[in-house]
């Protein structure tokens, strides 16, 4: 094996999530060049990556346009392997278009009938089959049988502009989706018994920054520091790797700190762990509602608003928060 392609053009946290399957070719098989397909504004999280030849960018607003340019530019590498992590049709078009010798996928891809080899799309929620798992069975048959950890790899000038002298946690209080998110006056009074002497430092992008500012504003200590949009997504895993602790969502800053074995508290309120996206940290903890929800979880990736209008699954106990701030 001496040319690979992965392909993963879902959301951060996917891509994220799928380097495992890179750092599992690499270890398998000397001298590999692996290429990445990623959706564009997802790429910055594998710049510098030691382990990746080369980065291609789908760019989903103009989609087909950037299809054909795709097509053309993957054709012409003639690889010997298409590792296709995504499970909608142009993803599959552009693995069976590659002219790989293998194709691999998950069934669920439409055009899934056309690879070399398809393995059935596990979701175990009774199991905990992690999204990890899921995607290394697709490299099962042809790399080594040991397990494979997502990575990423900040750069020394990441380290370096994110050096901090006193201790602090990060805390990413946003999600793309709404019902993921643990309200913000839960934040506010949880962060007003947050450590002495330690700094919280928001974190996430510029488009978080007005929910960061609201939490910011309410705090009278001057702990509690807005920094979404401050820093690059490698800046953020390298601050996120020296925390003392890192709180998140069920959402892509989650899987930063599964990337780098950095310490993180998970609070899964619409969703639960067992869809696959709990952390893989060695100091890592779920925390979730206590109430026995009929309507939870409301869907895979979160909703909006609340379906039945109460948002009971946000109803997490503000002291086991508290409680991981000094672990």
């Amino acid at each position: 094996m001496k040319k690979a392609l992965v392909i993963q053009t879902a959301h951060l946290g996917d891509v994220i999530l799928s380097t495992a399957v890179v750092e599992k070719l690499h270890r398998s098989f000397k001298g590999i060049e692996i290429d990445f397909l990623l959706k564009k504004g997802n790429e910055s999280v594998l710049a510098n990556h030691p382990k990746l030849r080369r980065i291609y960018c789908f760019d989903k607003k103009s989609k087909w346009n950037s299809f054909w340019e795709l097509q053309s530019e993957i054709k012409k590498e003639k690889y010997d392997l298409v590792v296709n992590l995504q499970r909608f049709f142009t993803s599959g078009l552009l693995a069976i278009m590659s002219g790989a010798e293998t194709v691999i996928g998950f069934d669920k891809n439409p055009l899934s009938f056309f690879y070399h080899k398809k393995y059935a799309h596990r979701f175990e929620p009774e199991s905990m089959l992690h999204e990890v798992e899921r995607n290394l069975i697709l490299v099962s048959e042809i790399a080594d049988d040991g397990w494979a950890a997502p990575k990423l790899y900040p750069s020394a000038v990441d380290y370096e502009k994110t050096e901090r002298e006193d201790p602090y946690i990060c805390v990413a209080p946003a999600s793309k989706w709404f019902t993921k998110q643990w309200p913000a006056e839960n934040w506010i009074k949880a962060l007003k018994h947050s450590p002495p002497g330690m700094d919280v430092l928001l974190i996430g992008s510029e488009e978080d920054r007005a929910l960061c500012s609201q939490i910011e504003s309410a705090d009278t200590t001057g702990a509690v520091k807005n920094t979404a949009g401050e820093y690059s997504l490698l800046e953020v895993a390298a601050l996120m790797e020296r925390a003392s602790m890192n709180f998140t969502n069920d959402s892509a800053p989650l899987h930063i700190a599964s990337a780098l074995n950095a310490p993180v508290t998970a609070l899964f309120c619409s969703t639960i762990p067992g869809f696959g996206f709990y952390p893989l940290s060695e100091n890592s903890m779920v925390l979730e509602t206590g109430r026995k929800l009929s309507c939870r979880p409301c869907g895979l990736h979160g909703r909006k608003k609340c379906p039945e209008q109460h948002f009971n699954c946000t109803d997490i106990s503000i002291k086991a928060v508290v409680d991981r701030m000094s672990r």
